[in-house]
């Protein structure tokens, strides 16, 4: 098939939630305009918007309508999906329809995005789930022209089914993302967290050593997105996230830790709070568990297992400014060459132009 000019690409892009969803925004809204620039122009159409995900996660409540809706939206993208030069799939098409069937409707070439553990997704699940959808994603992964996994993990998932895998990090626009500021000496060691409600139970991981620190020096666990649990001795302080605030946030953390239960989920986790703290030059600690393990080798940070590591690790860079600054500066560095908006744009543009070249 011939190569189309560089101008008259056009992609609809089909994430399964709205830009308030991280996975939407940092692995497709931030790459739309330099995409633009390029000449590729990205239409995106969400299946669940903004207003489902404030509901959601604000009184927790379900609007069945707007689902529906959603769902009604869907099915009409399907149906003008040739106007497009490919269809950019993020996540799932529509949670509990068969795989068979997606990629039955899929007719233009696509490409699929994941940043999490899609495949395993339904099997996890369990029970009838399990039974019905445990294979949901093996006929999407086999017909897409690319698959794009945010992680090796994920993309060993993916071998034996893909055709053609090419991994993408998440990344952040690292030119948004400031030098730390730190807690400014208020007596305070400022222990920071960013993510969703739903990630919050990962805490339970580093608690213990946080008590156990609190016990030495004043602690403050500062979260950002989410309600977590009193600790006994840590000031516990709460913030909603806002795209506006999140980071002049992080940039008051003295550390930023990415804790993580082992499991198969979060092995396919893409290491995006640590890849954020990274960004602004704050040194951070995680577990050492799928992508966190890459992520934080060259001395971008620490890895710690178990209570007794965890406190060890908090301990030295609460008692060695000099070790975080050191750290933070080679974190900053590697998202800028690694994990950055301007450092992946050039990868998913090929992506996109291979992908419309390809015959189904």
């Amino acid at each position: 098939m011939m190569e189309k000019p560089s101008h008259e690409l056009r992609v609809l892009a089909l994430p399964l939630y709205g830009t308030l969803a991280a996975s939407t925004r940092h692995r497709i809204s931030y790459f739309k305009p330099g995409l633009m620039d390029h000449g590729i122009e990205v239409d995106v159409a969400p299946l669940l918007d903004n207003n489902y995900l404030t509901n959601r996660f604000g009184s927790g409540s379900i609007h069945f309508g707007s689902v529906a809706g959603g769902y009604w939206r869907r099915l009409l993208t399907f149906i003008r999906q040739r106007k497009y030069d490919c269809v950019w799939v993020q996540g799932e098409l529509s949670p509990l329809v068969p795989g068979w069937i997606e990629a039955a409707l899929l007719s233009a070439p696509f490409v699929f995005d994941f940043d999490d553990a899609f495949p395993l997704k339904y099997r996890l699940a369990g029970g009838i789930k399990a039974k019905i959808l445990g294979n949901k994603f093996a006929p999407v992964l086999r017909k897409a022209a690319i698959s794009v996994p945010g992680n090796k993990v994920l993309a060993e998932m993916a071998k034996g089914l893909a055709q053609d895998i090419r991994i993408v990090p998440t990344v952040v626009d690292h030119t948004r993302y400031l030098p730390a500021i730190g807690s400014g000496g208020n007596g305070y060691f400022n222990v920071g967290w960013i993510g969703s409600p739903s990630s919050i139970r990962c805490l339970r991981v580093v608690e213990d050593a946080l008590a156990q620190l609190a016990q030495e020096s004043p602690v403050r666990l500062t979260v950002v997105g989410g309600v977590a649990p009193a600790v006994p001795g840590v000031e516990v302080v709460n913030i909603p996230w806002s795209e506006d605030t999140e980071v002049d946030l992080i940039r008051t953390f003295d550390v930023g830790i990415m804790p993580l239960e082992d499991d198969p989920w979060t092995r396919g986790k893409c290491a995006f709070k640590l890849i954020q703290y990274m960004a602004c030059g704050v040194p951070a600690i995680g577990s050492p568990v799928g992508a966190n393990i890459e992520v934080l080798d060259d001395g971008a940070g620490l890895l710690a297992n178990g209570t007794g590591q965890w406190l060890a690790s908090l301990r030295a860079l609460r008692d060695d400014p000099a070790l975080g600054a050191r750290m933070g500066t080679v974190g900053r560095a590697k998202v800028a060459a690694q994990y950055s908006l301007a450092s992946q744009l050039p990868v998913y543009e090929q992506i996109l132009r291979d992908a419309a070249n390809k015959a189904q």
